[in-house]
């Protein structure tokens, strides 16, 4: 799998902000890595450095890989209404990314992990697709056999976000995608239009 699984401090440090969640290691540093960390002289970055690095930061939040995400960007554009928006709904009503706000998992590359070994159903059935897209009124919910593992069970003790277009009932483990959210309810701080410059270029 081309998946990054290197230090993710490095790649948040990067972007200069803790995509990846709570980060102590990123508080304690939050300038770019590098040799002369924060006295190296930084020129001004061109246009298509900041759409490239918008494109990835999006990328590495979501951990979506570059074809996928490519091929989210040709499903966003032919859909109606503002692409950039349309591709961080897309992005949003990925099975992954729906067990992380739903607290299920305490970050998304931990969700994936469950979905693809089959602790995760969406309307009763077995689901192991990350990328699988959930439609409105779509029911996941821990499946009956890993209700009792302590991961998940911990994950849900320390989960705090409420999200609009989510609900979730703790005493059956499940929860609904309400609705495919606004981009205004997105918390990602992303700017969906320098993605969709870069990409139309």
């Amino acid at each position: 799998m081309a998946r990054y699984t290197g230090p993710k401090t490095k790649i948040a440090r990067k972007f200069g902000e803790a995509i990846f969640g709570e980060d102590k290691s990123f508080e304690k540093r939050n300038y770019p890595p590098g040799q002369h960390g924060n006295n190296r002289r930084r020129g001004k970055k061109s246009e298509y450095a900041i759409q490239l690095a918008e494109k990835q930061k999006a990328k590495y939040t979501y951990g979506i890989l570059e074809r996928q995400f490519r091929n989210l960007f040709k499903k966003a554009t032919a859909a109606p209404g503002i692409t950039g928006a349309v591709l961080l709904q897309l992005c949003e009503s990925r099975l992954d990314n729906v067990v992380y706000r739903m607290g299920i998992a305490p970050s998304r590359s931990a969700a994936r992990q469950l979905v693809s070994h089959r602790h995760i159903t969406v309307n009763g059935e077995k689901v192991n697709i990350p990328s699988y897209q959930l439609k409105p009124n779509d029911v996941v919910a821990v499946r009956e056999k890993s209700k009792s593992l302590e991961a998940i069970n911990n994950s849900l003790a320390n989960a705090s976000h409420v999200y609009e277009w989510i609900t979730w009932n703790a005493d059956k483990k499940e929860g609904t995608f309400v609705a495919v959210p606004q981009r205004l309810q997105i918390p990602e701080n992303i700017n969906e239009q320098f993605i969709v410059e870069l990409y139309s270029k």
